[in-house]
């Protein structure tokens, strides 16, 4: 087992130690969140709260998803009440959270547990990650913290702290491959507290190794980090240009019969907002104008 890692300046990382001092750190700050269990007073993970809370994690905060992830809970306790409930219930609460493709992979997700599993999540990642709306990410934060076993969590915070840790200068998001590498060896094989090092990592990501104006003075692991040392932290990790945006642009139709009732129709699996219920509309495209939007529109005669 490695006992060290050099840092891209040459300075070297002591694996324990690192381990020992955040884990003690995180000992003592560990974020209350709605889906943690609190080791205190003797809770153990519940891998269906494990599984929810991330799959609602992606790209999404903490502070959004702790109200939907409650409300989840309250209506479908376990994982066999949301497989069992319509697939329009669980969009409608989902509704506000965004990438709705995230929802229709949760309820098929909990569907194939409860029928091809008896209702019990797999505790290895690499059968995590064959379910559905489960990939490399999520199946190995929920194999390290609801189940315990030695996983690679490496979500965009702990890609932040390695940079800085190790003072990556390669750009994201060229850079992840090395970045989830040193990350890597920091916690292959380790079995000393799996779950609580992916969550302490993630802890001092969102709390304290910030992206903008991190706060290196109250950092638990400051004399590890070579950064620091070089007085570069703020300018890591850094980042490739991002493309502009695409801008698209079509009509949106307002249809009422003589009840006053408005058409609505239920959206393409596999485009924006799929398989969610919304006004019709003509075709979503880059190039066009909205003159070129409305002219369509009178050419078909919808206008």
């Amino acid at each position: 087992m490695t006992l060290s890692i050099a840092s891209d300046n040459g300075q070297e990382i002591e694996i324990n130690s690192f381990r020992k001092t955040i884990l003690g750190w995180y000992d003592a700050h560990a974020r209350a969140l709605p889906w943690r269990a609190v080791k205190i007073r003797g809770e153990k993970p519940n891998p269906y709260h494990v599984w929810l809370s991330e799959v609602m994690l992606q790209q999404t905060t903490v502070v959004t998803v702790a109200p939907y992830f409650e409300k989840f809970i309250r209506r479908w306790p376990e994982v066999a009440d949301l497989a069992a409930a319509p697939r329009e219930d669980v969009m409608h609460e989902w509704a506000g959270l965004g990438y709705y493709a995230r929802a229709r992979n949760l309820h098929k997700c909990a569907q194939v547990v409860t029928q091809e599993y008896e209702g019990k999540f797999p505790d290895t990642q690499a059968v995590l990650v064959t379910l559905p709306g489960i990939g490399a990410y999520t199946s190995a934060a929920i194999a390290a913290i609801a189940f315990d076993r030695p996983a690679n969590v490496v979500d965009g915070n702990i890609e932040r702290v390695m940079s800085r840790l190790f003072t990556v200068k390669d750009p994201l998001p060229g850079s992840k491959k090395h970045l989830a590498a040193l990350a890597g060896q920091l916690s292959e094989g380790r079995r000393d507290r799996a779950g609580d090092y992916a969550q302490a990592l993630m802890d001092l990501g969102a709390g304290v190794c910030t992206p903008t104006s991190p706060k290196c003075g109250m950092c638990p692991v400051q004399k590890f980090c070579s950064a620091y040392v070089a007085g570069i932290q703020a300018d890591l990790p850094k980042k490739t240009k991002k493309k502009p945006k695409p801008y698209k642009r079509a009509a949106v139709y307002w249809v009422v019969n003589k009840k006053k009732e408005v058409l609505f129709v239920r959206r393409p699996e596999n485009e924006m907002l799929g398989g969610m219920l919304g006004l019709p509309t003509g075709g979503w495209k880059e190039s066009q104008t909205v003159t070129d939007v409305v002219s369509g529109a009178k050419q078909q005669n919808l206008v």
